[in-house]
């Protein structure tokens, strides 16, 4: 018998968000790491909040809509609040019922804020690689670094002088400006819109933009982000970057570094051993001689490192193509540097929807 196709709404529903959610979904199980590192984290919420006054939006559910932001690419907060409103799936995640209003995005921005001046971030991505679950994947013997090119959100029109001289944009939403025989430099230029961001030249032949340098170390074991940092573009900012954030590891034993050629530098190597750590560096022998010999690459551990060492490419791929900090309209160091810390932590929640039913 054909069914009839007619449109009728009924008053009440007793199906919630829950039943609608299938019981593998894969979120289900980044949910489960993800409230309890929420839970590890309400003393700090705690702390970032006033006693009285009129309640703001959740951090947890402000942090789960974040992540989701980061899963499914959401280009703007805009975007981000209307698939809140009628995407049944993203309710469950982030904690809403369906009968709850959906926030405006000024709103959300706004409550985020607080969020970034408390240092959430790199809190959260502690208490998620502090849960046991988590901690027995973690190798603290082996780490690979790398740097990454994260480009800013500012023209470069906005890229002036810093005397106020020099010919200004035409009128206009997006007016033309000729910068032929005009020499810039982060010395005599900065940005109006985004002062923090460098002029960087990623290599030889390459254009050169505003950006930010983006740095990550990763356990060798799992291939698990243990800390992130984002610096200034400069010449020398991936190796200040990996000798900070090795010399913060817990522990003082010894533990090897995997990083490539653009880390092959006598200071650096040097500095590194001083550390305790070993450096599995890739050689750099083009018109000059490496710094690495054969004290560490006669030993099997280097090889091994150098296949190791492609995996933290996998987490650069990954987070330019979520919405942490390219197609969300972050500016200065700390926002930017924020936004990638927390999509780094979502590359991990990813990996370990895996690894932990493993373990289990």
């Amino acid at each position: 018998m054909r069914g009839w196709d007619a449109r009728s709404e009924v008053l009440f529903s007793y199906v919630n968000c829950e039943g609608r959610v299938p019981k593998d979904h894969p979120l289900r199980a980044i949910l489960r790491i993800v409230d309890a590192a929420l839970a590890a984290l309400s003393p700090e919420f705690e702390g970032l909040y006033a006693k009285f006054g009129r309640p703001s939006i959740a951090p947890e559910r402000l942090l789960r809509a974040l992540l989701l932001q980061a899963f499914y690419s959401v280009r703007s907060e805009r975007q981000l609040m209307e698939q809140l409103d009628y995407n049944l799936l993203f309710r469950w995640f982030v904690g809403l019922s369906l009968d709850d209003a959906i926030w405006d995005e000024t709103v959300f921005t706004k409550n985020r804020e607080r969020l970034i001046e408390g240092d959430i971030a790199n809190k959260f991505m502690a208490a998620v690689l502090g849960q046991e679950a988590v901690r027995v994947l973690l190798s603290d013997d082996h780490f690979s670094v790398d740097g990454t090119l994260i480009e800013a959100w500012a023209s470069m029109k906005s890229f002036r002088p810093k005397d106020g001289s020099g010919e200004p944009p035409p009128p206009g939403r997006n007016g033309e400006r000729d910068f032929h025989g005009e020499k810039r430099s982060n010395e005599s230029h900065t940005s109006t819109t985004d002062p923090d961001a460098r002029l960087y030249r990623k290599g030889s032949g390459q254009p050169a933009k505003l950006a930010y340098l983006g740095h990550v170390l990763m356990e060798n074991r799992h291939a698990l982000v243990v800390d992130t940092r984002l610096t200034l573009a400069t010449g020398t900012a991936e190796r200040e970057a990996a000798l900070e954030m090795v010399a913060h590891r817990p522990g003082n034993h010894r533990i090897t570094l995997g990083a490539d050629k653009a880390y092959d530098v006598a200071e650096f190597v040097a500095d590194l051993r001083e550390l305790n750590v070993t450096p599995h560096v890739a050689q750099n022998t083009t018109n000059r001689r490496s710094a690495i010999d054969a004290r560490t690459t006669r030993h099997p551990g280097y090889a091994v490192s150098g296949s190791v060492r492609k995996r933290i490419e996998e987490v650069f791929g990954w987070t330019k193509a979520t919405a942490g900090f390219r197609k969300t309209r972050h500016r200065g160091l700390v926002r930017v540097g924020w936004m990638f810390t927390l999509t780094a932590t979502a590359y991990n929640l990813v990996r370990l929807t895996k690894l932990v039913g493993a373990v289990a």
